[in-house]
């Protein structure tokens, strides 16, 4: 699931897998794909989030509501990947927006992406090479038809009921202080889903690369307080975060928790959703 960027230098060739940057700015949206045109991995195109890893936002959803196949497979196609082909994916957050690729390729059924373990910063610190200059014209692959798998998410009203009835384990992604409600500078509303548990995406990583599995284990072990992978629903601000912990598990050997794509951005968009807040400790 995780390759260095030596590894990643070393294949070359016909084989080579497609290099994707996902480098993002919330606060400044078009940032990643300035720093891209500017220098980036070679070979590597560009994947924005808003543009390519998530749909249209409408008055109900969140904020970066999932694709839709036809959307998703333009993408693809104009990256161009083609089934079977692997593919690498890197931002400079640690993963933070990496892990959405990763997530939503197994999402439409394929399993071929890995994450650049430390990112960009580690293929700067590794001396590599790097492409600088206007990107050069990627031919589209044929379109491919794209099929979501259902089982992997739960939507709003499904989750409402399962932590009615204490049916799952709702872990956070988001920065302790945004889930306890004393910071909010993206989302309206401060707080969090009554019931649901902190577990900072941040937590996944040291110096910038992931934990090994088993330290990740532990994590998730002391998270899940008992529950089963598939009883875990991971959610953060707008369903991009998320993926980070699902990823995680993942690579821990703890598959099968689903993600509720939404996220504190959705549940809010209802005033009438319960909202807690958790005072800081003193």
């Amino acid at each position: 699931m995780l390759i260095t960027a030596r590894e990643l230098a070393g294949q070359a060739g016909p084989d080579a897998p497609l290099v994707v940057d996902c480098r993002f700015n919330l606060a400044d949206p078009d940032a990643g794909q300035r720093e891209w045109r500017q220098a980036r991995i070679p070979g590597a195109v560009y994947a924005h989030l808003d543009d390519d890893l998530a749909g249209p936002v409408t008055a109900q959803s969140g904020r970066h509501p999932l694709p839709g196949p036809e959307r998703f497979a333009s993408f693809l196609s104009r990256s161009g990947w083609q089934p079977g082909r692997h593919m690498v994916a890197y931002d400079a957050q640690g993963g933070a927006f990496a892990a959405r690729l990763w997530w939503l390729m197994r999402y439409f059924g394929h399993d071929t992406v890995r994450l650049l373990d430390g990112g960009w910063s580690a293929w700067v610190r590794a001396a590599l090479p790097i492409e600088q200059g206007e990107p050069a014209a990627v031919e589209p692959s044929a379109g491919t038809a794209l099929v979501p798998d259902p089982s992997m998410v739960v939507n709003v009203d499904g989750l409402a009921e399962d932590l009615e009835s204490k049916a799952v384990r709702l872990l956070d992604a988001r920065g302790a202080d945004r889930f306890e409600g004393r910071n909010e500078a993206i989302d309206p509303v401060a707080g969090h889903v009554p019931g649901a548990h902190s577990a900072p995406f941040t937590g996944n990583l040291a110096e910038g690369v992931f934990l090994s599995p088993a330290d990740l284990a532990a994590r998730f072990t002391a998270l899940l307080d008992g529950r089963a992978p598939a009883e875990v629903v991971h959610m953060c601000g707008s369903g991009v975060t998320a993926c980070h912990n699902l990823y995680a598990m993942e690579y821990a050997g703890l598959a099968g928790s689903r993600l509720y794509p939404g996220s504190w951005s959705e549940w809010i968009r209802d005033p009438q959703r319960p909202v807690a807040v958790t005072s800081s400790p003193g």
